[in-house]
């Protein structure tokens, strides 16, 4: 097959020829494939695409989410999109992605299978993988993650425990400006270490380091333009610099993972299980034993898996404590009320999960830093398992679903002030917390985030804690006003580069 550049080399008018055939024939399959559609019933409404292009040029994709909730003001909660030249239903506001992801969970349960991750996790894994395969690797890895501890006093305590490696880091700076990037991706990335492997690393760990730093510069590279357009387009594959550099992350990271779980299995012992891999490796050795050679308990499997636990259980905690961190520096009345109860409430003593609800006014600071820092404004991709008519629009198999979390969080129907940060939001007139139902920052359904409630642990801990010992301010010479609240564009939506004072309140 000829390549792009090749294709560029020929003859001018030989090149525009070929062009001229290849829009034609893609014109052609998209009215086809439209009037397809419109056998089986109504077509979500949307803007007109072009040849090839589809909606790209009415699209920011830097920050897409933002340009389909515009979208979603002209078109409803119900609409399609062509990016490039797939064509995506996108489902917007609270009740629309309920009722699409909860009580339509099967049709909507698949998972779109993006190039560029599809690549990296090659049908392994719980994230971008479907069918059979998924339900078992997620069944078994929410088993273990329970069975390790998650959402008991076991992790509690190994949270507590990391908290104080922290506390420690932050002390050191002296309330000196400092960058809380870093320390807290160690610092939450022990947490999922500590079940998956058995233990925790040292910041100093250069290993360690380099694999949590890669992560970091995955969260860009992953939500990048240059990576959405290898979505859309992947034979630009060889001219886009970000999809190689996170192809070979990933590809650097798995392989630290394949020499720890080689290290593990050379010491593994059938009376003691130290931690998920060990849980893992038992598995596939007792299907062994009983000939089962065609199981999902395989060491790419494990291997995947473990990439998958290991990215998630880093990244997306410890970006919304940056975030907590730096709207307590921004609103320093927020911040002096959280402090306020947690000295009436605790005092000096190390906080309990048992203590939230205590706490009514810190869990709903925490609940409203989810919600308005919307780290993860679209969910992944979805697929539609099977034909179905929603809302009364058609939707046919295979076609891309958005859960659109952005128009959730932010659904003007639902929150009092969607675009501010207003812990009122989460209380009633007592002052007591309350739970929303549109709160869905760990989206919903079959696919819901499997960790949810060790992240809960996690961001109520690591918060409360850092709360109780710091008060967090910007640099000298930089006011509250000048803290920029704007997302830097990526996976997820991270906080620019910022620096913070942590000054000891004890």
């Amino acid at each position: 097959m000829m390549s792009f550049m090749e294709g560029l080399l020929l003859a001018p008018s030989t090149t525009v020829t070929l062009l001229g055939a290849g829009l034609l024939v893609l014109a052609l399959y998209l009215i086809s494939s439209g009037s397809s559609s419109k056998q089986h019933g109504k077509e979500p409404p949307g803007p007109r695409p072009l040849p090839l292009l589809g909606n790209l040029l009415q699209l920011d994709l830097k920050r897409l989410d933002l340009a389909l909730y515009e979208l979603s003001k002209k078109y409803g909660s119900v609409f399609k999109v062509h990016l490039g030249p797939r064509k995506v239903v996108v489902l917007a506001g609270y009740k629309t992605v309920k009722e699409a992801l909860v009580h339509h969970a099967e049709e909507f349960g698949e998972r779109g299978l993006n190039t560029a991750f599809s690549e990296v996790n090659q049908g392994h894994g719980i994230i971008f993988t479907n069918g059979e395969r998924w339900k078992e690797m997620r069944r078994f890895a929410t088993a273990n993650l329970r069975d390790f501890g998650m959402g008991k006093k076991a992790i509690e305590d190994k949270i507590s425990e990391e908290v104080h490696y922290l506390i420690k880091t932050y002390e050191e700076y002296n309330g000196k400006a400092f960058d809380t990037s870093q320390t807290m991706y160690y610092a939450i990335s022990n947490i999922i270490c500590s079940i998956v492997y058995g233990s925790r690393f040292e910041y100093s760990d250069t290993r360690f380091q380099r694999s949590v730093d890669r992560v970091i510069e995955n969260t860009p590279l992953g939500g990048s333009v240059s990576v959405q357009l290898y979505n859309m387009f992947p034979w630009l594959g060889p001219l886009l610099k970000s999809k190689n550099r996170l192809q070979k992350n990933y590809s650097e990271n798995k392989q630290e993972i394949r020499e720890l779980v080689r290290r593990l299995q050379e010491t593994l012992n059938p009376s003691k299980c130290r931690c998920f891999i060990d849980s893992f490796l038992f598995r596939k050795q007792s299907l062994e034993e009983t000939g089962n050679l065609n199981s999902q308990y395989h060491n790419e499997n494990l291997v995947q898996t473990v990439s998958n636990l290991f990215n998630a259980g880093t990244e997306t905690t410890a970006t919304t404590l940056r975030w907590g961190l730096m709207l307590m520096a921004k609103y320093p009345k927020i911040q002096d009320q959280v402090q306020q109860e947690i000295s009436r409430v605790l005092g000096s003593r190390q906080p309990l999960v048992e203590d939230r609800k205590n706490l009514p006014y810190t869990e709903a600071v925490i609940h409203e830093t989810q919600r308005l820092a919307n780290i993860t404004p679209m969910a992944l991709p979805h697929m539609a398992s099977r034909d179905i008519t929603f809302q009364g629009y058609f939707i046919k198999k295979g076609t891309y679903v958005t859960p659109l979390l952005t128009s959730v969080l932010r659904d003007e129907s639902e929150w009092e002030s969607p675009h501010n940060f207003n812990p009122a939001h989460f209380l009633d007139e007592n002052g007591q917390f309350v739970k929303k139902d549109a709160f869905m920052p760990f989206s919903a359904g079959r696919r819901v985030c499997p960790g949810e409630s060790l992240a809960r642990m996690e961001l109520f801990i690591f918060f409360t804690s850092l709360l109780q010992h710091f008060h967090f301010s910007p640099p000298p010479g930089v006011t509250e006003e000048d803290l920029d609240l704007t997302a830097n564009p990526g996976f997820t939506l991270t906080p620019l580069p910022h620096q913070l004072c942590a000054v000891c309140r004890v």
